[in-house]
């Protein structure tokens, strides 16, 4: 599929590694033309990054926290990092970037009157966003600077005491030394903050600093890469001449250049234009992508990226018109990657997704859509998760304002968007992205083996590094106040929180492999800034993580001295149902299934799932492909004789994510195609494959074939998210599971006003089956997987009535009799009951 960047210009000659021809005259207008873009023509190849010679443990140097640190305008004591050491890049220390407005020689006065004259004054802070830069600034739309100008009046609560762990779990008390510790390193570190950067939510504000910003008079460029002898801007502007716009350096390695207007008005670099940094470093002469770039594309034929200089004109930026959604009670999400979102074997764009899935998804019942692969990344097989540019939405599906159409429209629709936020890791790509960035291995990451993470071949921030703090939670703000996502879900957190990054480590839930020297404790201080971060701008957004080691006091406030997150990814059920469908129907244990769906922390809220995108990447198989394997190509025309493999796949593939959905949390989520049961897996286009695209695809038009079984399937999920919808059963507090008989393999649960019963066994069926229940009168059936809608065989009368018996049975005050077909599921409510959460005075 062949889209166009409107506006993005390419250079007809020079390439970018190579200077300009020596007759330059300096003039910066560019003769480039406009380009399609062919989306197939952009598969990137992964760039490997050699062993640099550079050492940058030689060049650091380790300070005590008392010791007194070179600042702006003198010396201060400054709190470093979780470990009370600053170690810095090049000799110089990342605390230095702290800045004590109160503690300004002449000099720095002089410098920060020239700034306020011309706006090109090196800083390497941001300060409390004074007035001048906001008048310099160009014009927005009235709506963004209201939105924008209320965000930052919002203020961040008090770090709080941090002590509410302790009531919710005693057995933290245990660990109360570590935990203390960790609290305190989270509240020097707010501290520091407040008092060198004016707050989270000045500090937030990098991009408005660093790269490129725009005011009356020009652009100015800087970046922060202490590691670099001598620094350049180039690009199509001053036709790629490395002498023709020469950056300074100040003495905490911010290099800057203020690029004028040119005669006529307009700006020095024009929208679209190609832009680099050349710098002499310790590794040699190297062009690298600005670390802040807002774009960046590959051009076709083309193996490096280039950085965009993404301005439009006011008339060309797209605005908002719709408010996202409020915060709904029960989260129910459709796990999504724009790319491999069509029915063709093409790269997806985000204006296809916004026309064809959005609706989708809206007519399925979901209530938010959290999409993968946003920010750039140039191996497209990496799905996304070896980021190379940060604050770049992908170029394969469109440019930025691309995006934002979409997220309005998903707002129209009131649906949330979530975005699967990678800042876990970073790509190796040293071309491309910020690995060697300033020619030192130490620049954003730890240097060595600590920066390296030997499963996934890429690299490891230094959490305790104050410029890769402002780094990435001004990344995460971006995303929020630019492209109005409605949060997050943090990528690999048990990577970040832990030295050994959850490699060849099985948690037990024992409390010693969580609070200890394998802690990380600056990555957890840094998710604790984000959450503070997120949570006190943007009160409506969730954050999600995806740990799988069960961390006590994830999903706790931090004030109360939690890590701060809405809810946890519950990985651990996905894992569960793969080794159960290994095994016999015979084998299956009711017990098992139940003890894995519940096992979950008090107050700490779980987003449960049966399967994700990790189920669905080949050399592993979905439930689906568990359950039909090779039979699901041959058996699902509704005109063709079934066969026993196809009948059990159909009637579990159901079950299992009911009862998942049912008992396994608080939100639920689904990946795209799962919800029909996809019958191919995934692989990306690679060498391996022959760079095909047949199996980066989703087949919507199977689900939406009424001559197939697939459709049942789909009709079953969009069922099930509507009856949730209606009844709000994942986040009612009354729960209460009645019957797990393995004789039987029956499950029994209560949710709200709503009773499941589940018919595990693969023959039994059972009539006039009792099943307990807390409220009286009658009950109607609200969802039967039995239904022929839904593929069944309607054993099942729809229209029954089930009336109750007082009584107690399995430990409820009443009950009432069923029919319980082999294989089903079947919920029934309450008749004429209030939709509200109930409570159950006997529950514990």
């Amino acid at each position: 599929m062949v889209y166009t960047l409107s506006g993005i210009r390419f250079p007809c000659a020079p390439s970018v590694c190579k200077s300009s021809p020596s007759g330059f005259n300096g003039d910066r207008r560019s003769s480039g033309v406009s380009l399609l873009l062919n989306n197939k023509a952009s598969l990137s190849r992964k760039i490997f990054a050699g062993k640099s010679s550079y050492d940058s443990d030689t060049s650091s140097l380790s300070l005590a926290a008392s010791e007194r640190v070179l600042v702006p305008g003198g010396y201060s004591d400054v709190p470093t990092s979780s470990t009370d050491q600053v170690e810095t890049s090049g000799a110089v220390a990342d605390s230095q970037m702290i800045h004590d407005s109160n503690d300004l020689t002449m000099e720095a006065e002089e410098e920060i009157e020239v700034k306020e004259k011309q706006d090109s004054v090196s800083s390497s802070v941001i300060g409390d966003g004074d007035a001048s830069d906001e008048e310099e600034s160009a014009p927005l739309q009235d709506t963004a600077v209201i939105e924008k100008e209320e965000v930052k009046k919002r203020t961040f609560p008090p770090p709080g005491s941090g002590q509410r762990i302790y009531e919710i779990d005693s057995l933290l008390m245990r660990y109360r030394e570590h935990l203390d510790y960790r609290f305190g390193q989270y509240k020097k570190m707010r501290e520091a903050i407040d008092k060198y950067e004016g707050g989270l939510e000045a500090f937030s504000r990098g991009y408005e600093k660093f790269g490129f910003t725009r005011s009356a008079d020009g652009i100015t460029y800087r970046e922060w890469a202490p590691g670099a002898k001598w620094a350049a801007l180039i690009g199509d502007f001053n036709n790629w001449n490395p002498n023709a716009d020469v950056m300074t350096r100040n003495e905490f390695g911010v290099w800057e250049i203020f690029l004028p207007n040119n005669a006529d008005g307009s700006p020095a670099i024009p929208h679209g234009s190609r832009v680099k940094i050349r710098m002499d470093t310790p590794s040699g002469l190297k062009d690298s992508i600005p670390a802040w770039i807002k774009f960046s594309v590959q051009a076709p034929g083309e193996i490096p990226y280039d950085g965009i200089y993404y301005d439009p004109p006011d008339e060309m930026k797209y605005v908002f018109k719709h408010p996202g959604p409020k915060r709904p009670n029960s989260l129910r999400i459709y796990e999504s990657h724009v790319g491999m979102s069509s029915t063709e074997p093409v790269i997806n764009t985000y204006a296809n997704f916004r026309d064809e899935v959005l609706p989708r998804i809206k007519r399925l019942g979901y209530n938010a859509v959290q999409i993968m692969a946003i920010q750039e990344h140039s191996y497209y097989a990496s799905f996304g998760y070896h980021v190379t540019n940060f604050f770049a939405p992908s170029s394969r599906f469109g440019t930025p304002d691309d995006l934002k159409s979409l997220i309005d429209k998903a707002h129209e629709l009131d649906l949330l968007v979530l975005m699967d936020i990678v800042h876990s890791h970073a790509s190796n790509n040293v071309l491309d992205g910020l690995n060697m960035f300033d020619g030192t291995d130490s620049h954003y990451f730890h240097s060595g083996s600590q920066g390296y993470h030997w499963m996934w071949d890429s690299r490891l921030f230094n959490y305790g590094s104050w410029e890769v703090l402002r780094y990435l939670l001004s990344n995460a703000r971006w995303w929020l106040e630019e492209y109005r996502f409605d949060g997050f879900r943090f990528d690999g957190v048990t990577s970040m929180m832990y030295t050994h990054h959850g490699l060849q480590v099985g948690f037990t839930g024992n409390y010693n492999e969580y609070f200890g020297f394998a802690t990380d404790v600056d990555a957890v201080v840094y998710l604790m800034l984000a959450n503070d971060l997120i949570h006190g701008l943007f009160p409506e957004a969730i954050t999600i993580g995806e740990d799988v080691s069960g961390m006590p006091t994830f999903c706790i406030p931090v004030q109360d001295g939690g890590v701060g997150f809405d809810y946890r990814l519950h990985m651990a059920i996905a894992d569960k149902w793969i080794e159960i469908l290994k095994k016999r129907d015979e084998d299956w244990r009711m017990g098992e299934i139940i003890d894995t769906l519940t096992n979950r922390r008090w107050l700490e809220k779980c987003v449960a799932y049966a399967e994700s995108h990790d189920q669905a990447l080949v050399g592993d198989k979905t439930i689906a492909f568990w359950l039909m394997d090779k039979d699901m190509y041959d058996f699902m025309a509704l005109d063709r004789p079934s066969t026993p493999v196809i009948d059990r796949g159909i009637a579990l593939h159901k079950m299992i994510r009911l009862t998942t959905m049912g008992l396994g949390g608080e939100g639920y989520l689904n990946f795209m195609g799962n919800e029909f049961g996809h019958p191919e897996w995934i692989d990306f286009p690679r060498e391996g494959n022959g760079f095909s695209y047949d199996k980066c695809r989703r087949r919507f038009d199977l689900g939406d074939a009424d001559y197939l079984k697939y459709r049942g399937l789909q009709e079953f999920d969009k069922t099930m998210q509507h009856v949730e919808e209606a009844y709000g059963f994942m986040t009612s507090e009354h729960r209460y599971i009645s019957r797990k008989d393995e004789g039987d393999r029956i499950i029994v649960f209560e949710r709200g006003n709503l009773v499941f019963v589940f018919n595990f066994h693969w023959n039994n069926s059972y009539t006039d089956y009792r099943v307990g229940c807390l409220k009286p009168g009658k009950y109607e059936i609200v969802l039967n997987s039995d239904d022929a809608l839904f593929g069944g065989y309607t054993r099942i009368e729809p229209s029954a009535e089930f009336f109750t018996f007082e009584g107690w049975y399995d430990d409820r005050p009443r009950s009432f009799l069923v029919y319980a077909p082999s294989r089903t599921a079947v919920v029934y409510a309450l008749a004429e009951a209030e939709q509200l959460p109930v409570k159950d005075s006997a529950e514990s």
